[in-house]
């Protein structure tokens, strides 16, 4: 039987537009995890493995990283994972600790992007090698392809499917841009703090119809970093009054659901984070019913309507109505995003999912300021990757 693991400390630096500030990965990776050490009240050398998560940097780029906190020689695993690599290398630190190798583990995230679109794998030299090929070539015999930005295709044309299947409209979607933008004008460390309205956001340019800029996650610079415990050592370090619960996680990648219908729904990711939720909730016997806030992958709005019918907050069809009426806003029954998710908050790809740990970690100590959900007692991040993975963690104040 698997043993317990808490997040006993977290942090992160500032997500900025790239190339704003003059830092390295390993200056952003260094803060993040300085202030993940702080935050735990521990030294790095109680550290006994590290995962570290990256996309856009070399070999041992992990190894680099943490040789700015110490060299105590200790293991450390480098991850990519797309854009559910920091939640990869949080559920790597949560095994190692659940499994009884490790009492204390420092699961670590960043990126140094450029500025621009991501191509998505779809602008290589040679597609056929793709990892993403696949996922492109359905979307390619349903939808042909444009000149737009191969990742925005791709949810662009999931949102036309969801507007055709379920009469999902433009303005629900620009909702989902506008209570994002609107959480993080209370959040210092996201990259964007202006609020829109929803007519604003959909007068924004267009990057593949229906999605407009405000409706995307930028490129970003930035780290987060969490340090995983077990249970004997929370308790002999008396950090019981800091330490939150890892309830239940579980990772999923593509099956044929992905990709037999022959839809953009599917092959971005919705039957993934279904069934990541389903397991994750069966591993916790918590349900979407028990939880109060969520960091959820809003890479582009339309994820963020897939996502809540992935994690059974509405039925297939509804989640339009969900986000329009108000229902994951404070005030409604969930708040979904209080960081201002990744399309305010920011997206550096490797940072991300630790990013989403962070802000659940204050909201259950309560400690998220003008951003905090009263009487938070149990959050839900969901990490979620094209190529594929996806990721739920259940965190609970305990």
């Amino acid at each position: 039987m698997a043993g317990k693991a808490y997040i006993i400390g977290v942090g992160m630096t500032k997500f900025e537009k790239p190339e704003t500030r003059d830092w390295q990965y390993w200056d952003m990776a260094g803060e993040a995890g300085g202030k993940a050490l702080a935050d735990a009240g521990i030294p790095y050398n109680a550290v006994e493995q590290a995962p570290v998560g990256y996309c856009y940097q070399a070999s041992t780029a992990g190894q680099r990283a943490v040789y700015e906190l110490g060299l105590t020689g200790i293991p450390v695993y480098n991850v990519n994972n797309n854009c559910a690599t920091g939640a990869t290398a949080l559920m790597m630190a949560r095994q190692f600790v659940a499994s009884g190798l490790n009492d204390c583990v420092l699961a670590l995230g960043f990126e140094k992007m450029k500025r621009g679109v991501l191509g998505g794998g779809a602008d290589s030299g040679d597609f056929a090698a793709s990892p993403v090929a696949r996922h492109y070539a359905v979307m390619a015999a349903a939808h042909g392809f444009e000149m737009t930005p191969p990742t925005a295709q791709l949810f662009g044309n999931a949102a036309r499917e969801h507007m055709d299947r379920y009469g999902t409209t433009a303005r629900q979607l620009a909702a989902v841009g506008a209570k994002n933008h609107r959480h993080s004008a209370d959040n210092p460390n996201a990259q964007f703090q202006d609020v829109y309205t929803v007519e604003e956001i959909l007068a924004a340019r267009t990057v593949h119809r229906p999605l407009t800029k405000l409706q995307c996650s930028p490129t970003s610079d930035g780290a987060a970093a969490a340090v995983v415990a077990s249970e004997r050592f929370v308790r002999e370090h008396g950090l019981a009054d800091r330490a939150v619960e890892i309830a239940g996680q579980a990772m999923t990648t593509d099956t044929q659901d992905s990709f037999a219908s022959g839809s953009c729904i599917d092959v971005v990711g919705r039957p993934m984070s279904r069934a990541a939720a389903r397991q994750a909730y069966e591993a916790s016997g918590l349900g979407i019913e028990d939880v109060d806030v969520i960091e959820l992958h809003d890479c582009f709005s339309v994820n963020e309507l897939l996502t809540y019918e992935a994690l059974g907050m509405c039925a297939d069809g509804e989640s339009g109505k969900l986000a329009e009426d108000g229902a994951t806003t404070h005030g409604g029954r969930w708040v979904v995003n209080p960081s201002g998710g990744l399309i305010s908050k920011g997206h550096p790809l490797g940072a991300t999912g630790l990013a989403q740990a962070a802000e659940l970690v204050w909201q259950l100590r309560g400690t998220a300021g003008a951003r905090q959900v009263p009487g938070a007692r149990v959050g839900l991040a969901h990490n979620i990757g094209l190529g594929g993975a996806a990721v739920v963690t259940l965190l609970r104040k305990g």
